[in-house]
């Protein structure tokens, strides 16, 4: 583990992933697992956030208690297969404003292609989470947050299911100031650019696409 780069190897997040992993794994099942894993990830990427005291009473008196800080953060998925992780943070923090960067990957040249892109207001003051099941050429999460700090962004994280080695060079290289949390960093990626081991295409495995 480095500042830069944390791998969660809790036991459940571990057990979580290679049932993921299996490509005898339904869609259902995959898409129930991404959402589970999802909160496991954000409970991690959110140790670090700001807090402040309320003066509340409770049913025995009055107390100054722990609450968070500043405006409400703000999730960032990663079109189409950040979705599947959205959905589980959104639950564990249902007040977090959205955003969505729409890229898809050139087949020929692996280089992003952005096609949307619509994101909260006051980024600046907002800490923002990009989401994406996949770190694999670190291509389309640079892009993505290269638009997200045009944007305003100052504290921005990125968490994802799976890195490669690969990536995570070029998103440090690129934003170093950007700290990634995954459940894994696998061997490296192939001639495609997918990640290996790996899980296949989270998107097709999420949404049963081909």
């Amino acid at each position: 583990m480095t500042d830069h780069l944390t791998i969660v190897t809790h036991p459940l997040v571990q057990h979580k992933l290679s049932l993921m992993r299996d490509k005898e794994t339904s869609t259902a099942s995959f898409r129930q697992l991404l959402r589970e894993i999802s909160q496991l990830l954000a409970y991690e990427i959110t140790r670090e956030l700001d807090m402040t005291t309320r003066r509340i009473e409770t049913p025995m008196e009055a107390m100054d208690a722990p609450i968070l800080e500043g405006k409400k953060l703000a999730l960032i998925s990663i079109l189409r297969a950040g979705n599947g992780l959205l959905d589980g943070v959104l639950e564990l923090i249902p007040a977090a404003r959205v955003g969505f960067v729409g890229l898809y990957r050139d087949e020929e040249t692996l280089e992003p292609v952005q096609y949307y892109f619509k994101v909260p207001e006051s980024l600046e003051d907002r800490l923002v989470i990009a989401v994406d099941p996949m770190l694999a050429t670190g291509n389309s999460s640079v892009a993505a947050i290269d638009l997200l700090k045009k944007a305003g962004a100052k504290n921005i994280r990125f968490m994802c299911l799976l890195a490669a080695p690969e990536g995570v060079a070029r998103m440090k290289e690129a934003h170093p100031d950007v700290p990634i949390v995954t459940a894994s960093l696998d061997r490296g990626l192939n001639e495609k650019g997918y990640i290996m081991p790996g899980l296949g295409d989270a998107g097709d495995r999420m949404f049963g696409t081909k």
